[in-house]
């Protein structure tokens, strides 16, 4: 089972950056903890602190103005900026950076949250299973709540008229994730976010996930950067974007190079020290068809 559930994550994390065009440059010095972000143990787990450098560029739980016109207590979802708000009493709301999943797309429109689960358990939809048995027919039953599992430290499940949505927003084991659009799961995340949205939500709070014209007309246009993370769609980042995609294109082929090249070596290399054990069986009388690979 252990090594079942790392195959999971490692396809899982597979599948969260397939679009992200490589990573994006590391810092040149480790940034100091971000307050909020630090590392805690909550219910006998050890969540490792955040990596400053995924909560930049807005992806860190901030209070900000709001000026869209949704009732305070309302947790409204943005799935094109990729932004979630917990919308406040005198036009603020605190932002939560987000990762949004397949699942998370296929829902537009309101609900109300009407289960909080604290660590929860995680098991594959049968859509899932049945397109993917490789990946989760083995999960069929289950996946216990814990540091493996995709779930994270918290979630809240969405309901529309008495029934379960299948819409969640809930934390995540992939912080690298967080600004990215996925091919699996709801409304990723970060860990600290999930605990700390789950301490200020009520059974019955009211979730809005906006439309892409309510995006645009609150937001603005979203895109792509070059590392799959959404930014505004603004001349300055468009110009960088496909400065940052001729960067990665070059690294790319020049690792390319590079491996060829060493393989190229590698097989020379190979190439010697097989004319070389040749050589000591001749010399010994040892055929070809009978000359040992190890001459030692």
């Amino acid at each position: 089972m252990q090594q079942s559930i790392l195959r999971l994550l490692g396809l899982l994390a597979v599948s969260a950056l397939a679009a992200c065009g490589g990573q994006p440059p590391t810092q040149s010095a480790p940034l100091a903890p971000v307050a909020g972000y630090e590392a805690l143990d909550d219910n006998g787990f050890h969540i490792e602190a955040v990596d400053p450098a995924l909560l930049q560029e807005g992806r860190a739980r901030t209070e900000v103005d709001y000026t869209a016109d949704d009732a305070p207590g309302t947790i409204v979802v943005d799935t094109f900026s990729r932004k979630l708000y917990l919308v406040m009493e005198g036009g603020r709301a605190l932002r939560y950076g987000i990762a949004v999943g397949r699942e998370g797309l296929g829902f537009k429109g309101t609900g109300t949250i009407q289960r909080k689960v604290e660590w929860p358990s995680w098991q594959p939809t049968a859509n899932m299973i049945r397109t993917r048995p490789d990946l989760y027919a083995e999960f069929a039953g289950g996946l216990p709540g814990g540091l493996e599992n995709p779930l994270g430290a918290r979630a809240l499940y969405l309901y529309r008229g008495g029934r379960d949505t299948y819409f969640r927003i809930h934390g995540t084991i992939q912080n690298e994730s967080i600004g990215h659009a996925t091919s699996a799961g709801c409304i990723r995340l970060f860990n600290q976010d999930a605990i700390d949205l789950f301490n200020r939500t009520d059974i019955g709070t009211k979730v809005k996930v906006r439309t892409l014209d309510e995006s645009l007309a609150i937001e603005g246009p979203y895109m792509d950067d070059a590392w799959g993370r959404a930014v505004p769609e603004t001349p300055e980042n468009v110009a960088q974007r496909d400065k940052d995609l001729l960067t990665i294109s070059q690294q790319e082929a020049a690792k390319a190079q590079e491996e060829e090249r060493a393989a190229a070596a590698a097989e020379k290399q190979a190439a010697k020290a097989e004319k070389k054990r040749l050589a000591v069986c001749r010399n010994k009388g040892i055929s070809a068809e009978d000359c040992p690979f190890d001459q030692g």
